[in-house]
């Protein structure tokens, strides 16, 4: 497991601190295939994983939902043939917090587990 996806979310509420820039840049060197895109004005974490049909897409869905819900944070995620496409940002702070970092690591390596 990556250091970064050891590390353990934190509680996050409304006035929880933003990631600052030094730290997007820090902790999105370690999860460097996620693209930082802003939508609806909220800056969002967002990958797109390549699967060979959708019942391997949907495995991973499942999968990214059972990471999820074990810290009651919860991304979107657009599940295609062959294609999961995930979000994570944090709602409450309407952008992006460490935990949210964490949670791409944890992802990755999800995908990097399956057999695919």
């Amino acid at each position: 497991m990556s250091e970064l996806a050891r590390n353990q979310c934190e509680a996050c509420s409304p006035d929880a601190p933003k990631a600052t820039e030094e730290e997007k840049r820090t902790l999105g060197a370690e999860v460097p295939d996620w693209d930082i895109v802003e939508i609806d004005g909220e800056e969002q974490l967002k990958r797109t994983f390549k699967l060979k049909n959708f019942v391997q897409a949907q495995a991973f869905t499942n999968k990214v939902g059972d990471l999820a819900e074990e810290v009651d944070h919860h991304p979107v995620i657009v599940l295609e043939y062959g294609k999961v496409t995930v979000h994570w940002w944090s709602h409450e702070i309407h952008g992006l917090h460490k935990n949210d970092f964490v949670l791409a690591a944890r992802t990755d390596e999800a995908f990097s587990n399956l057999q695919v």
